[in-house]
């Protein structure tokens, strides 16, 4: 890798050192919005559930009405030789994408003929262990499948979740804790998220206008193997106030504790530390 270069990208069949063009103004990617991502990480020399974050991507695309063209295992091998460039203690954040190149007669619908595809390797540290969020409402929501492609890890999703955290940050928070159309508790703007209450943990019940994570499954099973009373179930906001634990859960950073919603504030307890410690040796043990 070139001195100074934390980006390699995945294209045409060779990995290249830096942030090279891929995209071309008429591509129906670029000005119809039909790409799609997922975003995994390699980290302390292992990379979690990078099969499920490349089987994801391709299920996103066919969300998208394109065609994936990458197997998940070979994406898997074709990431693995990426990151044989970076040093073992880096932070990779690593990204699969597909994009419309051409479309139907209405130049509306993404042509199945011809599928942009690139791989986005890029060093970003992982937050320290004593980082933490704070919460607030926003007035935006998750939509639902009839509305947008909420099945799919899809980029044309995210200027919503941008909305989201613009206005958490004008109001002095990091980040938005956010309802789905019935007003109930879907997840953050960035990340599922789960709350503990008398010991017990509760997160939003998947109900088709999030992604239930790949790291969030992980978490599920982790803390039920460890013997917690975890529950998926409907979630208000009153909910989150009288919680005596919040924490997120998201791929960039695993966990990550909440230390107020609005004028809630909490403490990282024992439980968001538990499941911290048990991914890293869930993780380790799985490398």
């Amino acid at each position: 890798m070139a001195v100074g270069t934390n980006i390699r990208t995945y294209f045409n069949g060779a990995w290249h050192d830096g942030d090279i063009p891929v995209m071309r103004a008429a591509d129906h990617g670029a000005w119809l919005g039909s790409g799609v991502f997922d975003g995994a990480r390699f980290f302390e020399g292992i990379m979690p559930d990078l099969d499920k974050h490349c089987a994801r991507a391709n299920r996103s695309a066919e969300a998208l009405m394109l065609n994936p063209t990458v197997s998940a295992q070979d994406m898997v091998d074709i990431i693995r030789d990426g990151l044989k460039a970076f040093d073992t203690n880096s932070a990779v954040y690593i990204r699969p994408m597909y994009w419309g190149i051409g479309g139907d007669s209405t130049a509306i619908v993404p042509s199945k003929d011809e599928t942009g595809f690139a791989i986005c390797l890029e060093q970003i540290p992982m937050a320290a262990p004593e980082a933490s969020v704070t919460l607030t409402q926003t007035q935006f929501r998750r939509p639902v499948l009839e509305d947008a492609v909420v099945n799919a890890k899809a980029g044309c999703l995210y200027p919503n979740n941008a909305r989201m955290l613009t206005e958490a940050r004008s109001k002095g928070f990091s980040n938005a804790l956010v309802a789905d159309a019935l007003g109930n508790v879907a997840e953050t703007a960035t990340a599922n998220v789960f709350m503990v209450r008398d010991g017990e943990v509760f997160t939003p019940i998947p109900n088709g206008t999030f992604l239930a994570g790949i790291t969030r499954a992980r978490h599920l099973s982790n803390m039920r193997a460890d013997g917690m009373t975890v529950h998926e179930s409907v979630l208000s906001f009153a909910d989150f106030e009288g919680a005596d634990e919040v924490f997120l859960s998201g791929n960039m950073n695993k966990v990550t504790p909440v230390t107020a919603f609005e004028d809630r504030q909490y403490q990282v307890g024992p439980v968001t530390r538990r499941a911290r410690e048990m991914y890293w040796d869930w993780a380790h043990s799985n490398a």
